[in-house]
């Protein structure tokens, strides 16, 4: 049965006769769903929302990315429909998780989006299903909060159910990037459902797909991608507050430093960071390495390898790790 599990999930996704569903149909899932219809799947969409879930079912949108020439169709044609009924997910073969998740009041971040979801779902959830987590978060929260839920129903990861993180990329409003067009990652649990992830991405999307060794490093992919732009675009920022108090303008300096063609990239002056994720992002990884500082096993550790990294004997280290290997693997040859 696991081999016929596997096989059988991977033949309805490559031929596009699996049933999808998008749990939480905002600016990331709905068009995340049109995409899927647009495919050739048959979609459900899972909206607590009565009045969204209408008009999508009107065939009308709300979603600045998704016109209603396109959403209109796809309804009509019945690939696509929305629900709030989370039962609607016993009948189909790949769930994608599309739900907030915010910060509470302290900077921390609140996952209780994804566990309430996980816990609407887990009485639905089959052998044969593959479920895809997008929803920004912090490292290991994906098998935090889905693996144990289908444990406890006696489903094996990897065998009978698969489960992986893909981080949503998408930006609202941006003609020049549409979100089939965005490359994407995946990480799955295990390499199966690296594989099986990997696959259905790849029907959907006319960019490449990236498989990754783990679910966390698809989370850390993500962080790491937001936290980027939050410190360059503060970092601009702050430099076009020195250029004015020192009468120098910003926007050519911008441009005199464009010219490198190595080493650098622009970012520009702005109005906050842009986006209500970018400025969230960084508190989920943060929050993650106090989590393991309080850790008192590992806090002497973690201060150690900070220790380490002030000075030269971190890059040092590694440089002969990598070198080692690097001959023992042309040794080998």
């Amino acid at each position: 049965m696991p081999a016929d599990t596997f096989e059988g999930l991977k033949s309805k996704i490559l031929q596009r006769t699996a049933r999808t569903s998008v749990v939480g149909l905002g600016y990331v899932g709905l068009p995340l769903a049109v995409l899927e219809a647009q495919a050739g799947f048959t979609v459900t969409g899972i909206e607590n929302n009565a009045g969204r879930a209408a008009s999508i079912n009107s065939g009308k949108s709300y979603i600045e990315d998704v016109p209603d020439a396109e959403l209109g169709p796809l309804v009509k044609n019945g690939k696509l429909r929305a629900s709030g009924d989370f039962a609607e997910i016993a009948d189909v073969d790949v769930v994608s998780i599309c739900v907030p998740t915010p910060l509470d009041r302290n900077k921390v971040p609140d996952n209780s989006f994804v566990r309430y979801v996980a816990d609407q779902s887990q009485q639905y959830w089959r052998p044969g299903q593959l479920i895809v987590l997008e929803s920004t978060t912090y490292p290991g929260a994906t098998e935090e909060a889905i693996v144990p839920r289908l444990e406890a129903k006696g489903l094996k990861v990897g065998r009978d159910v698969f489960v992986a993180f893909s981080p949503e990329r998408i930006d609202p409003g941006n003609v020049n990037f549409p979100v089939r067009d965005v490359p994407r990652v995946v990480g799955g649990v295990t390499p199966q459902c690296t594989e099986l992830a990997h696959a259905f991405y790849k029907q959907i999307l006319r960019a490449d797909v990236m498989p990754l060794s783990s679910p966390r490093v698809a989370e850390m992919a993500k962080l790491f991608e937001n936290t980027f732009r939050v410190v360059n675009v503060s970092l601009v920022n702050e430099l076009a507050q020195v250029c004015e108090r020192m009468g120098i303008d910003v926007w050519e300096v911008i441009e005199a430093a464009k010219t490198k063609p190595y080493g650098f990239m622009p970012f520009y002056p702005g109005p906050g960071v842009g986006g209500h994720c970018i400025p969230v992002d960084p508190f989920f990884l943060s929050w993650k390495v106090l989590a393991l500082l309080e850790d008192k096993g590992s806090r002497q550790a973690l201060g150690e390898e900070g220790l380490k990294l002030v000075g030269s004997r971190y890059s040092w280290e590694h440089v002969a790790e990598a070198l080692e290997a690097h001959y023992v693997r042309l040794a080998s040859v």
